[in-house]
């Protein structure tokens, strides 16, 4: 008896990631796991999220009686300040970081209702991203430059993809703020 194609192809293709998974959790593909246990703590710590230089992680803790959005420095091994940049009361979701961490963008639910925020950690400035806007949000993501932010909204009665441009005038996030060490993003 013969299997059809498409499980046949499933199939192997269910191995191949086991594999892939394996050699990753082993150490064994290329890469070595990282166990940094200073971000760890007895409470809940979630979505993190990576600098594109590698250096800085973002992630949302639940401490007691509050949540807290944190940002940690991977290379100094120490919390960066981030206070004031989600509001009293607020939930945090799906922090994202740009090339350096310069900008992070998340989510801040407050009673049911969810804001698209982005901190500017240069002039330590928060603000929202889409004042006025009348749908749920989720899932930002932000360009390594910090121009564009993608995330999911509601807006049309289903979840749908939306690309949001900050302007010409975003001053972008640069490597040692070179243009020419980076290319330019492009929608």
């Amino acid at each position: 008896m013969t299997e059809p194609r498409a499980h046949s192809s499933l199939a192997r293709a269910s191995r191949v990631w086991v594999l892939v998974l394996f050699l990753a959790l082993t150490g064994c593909g290329g890469g070595q796991p990282v166990s940094t246990p200073l971000l760890n703590s007895p409470q809940a710590e979630t979505a993190p999220a990576l600098s594109g230089d590698g250096r800085l992680i973002a992630y949302v803790a639940d401490r007691p009686g509050r949540q807290e959005l944190i940002l940690y420095d991977l290379e100094a091994k120490q919390r960066l300040p981030l206070s004031g940049v989600l509001p009293d009361g607020a939930i945090a979701e799906s922090p994202s970081l740009s090339r350096t961490g310069r900008y992070l963008v998340f989510v801040s639910l407050d009673q049911g209702h969810s804001e698209l925020m982005i901190h500017d950690r240069a002039t330590t400035r928060t603000e929202r991203l889409l004042p006025g806007w009348n749908a749920a949000v989720r899932s930002p993501s932000i360009s390594p430059d910090g121009r564009y932010v993608a995330f999911q909204s509601s807006r049309r009665g289903q979840w749908d993809i939306e690309l949001y441009d900050r302007g010409d005038r975003t001053e972008l996030d640069l490597p040692q703020g070179n243009p020419e060490a980076s290319p330019p993003v492009t929608p």
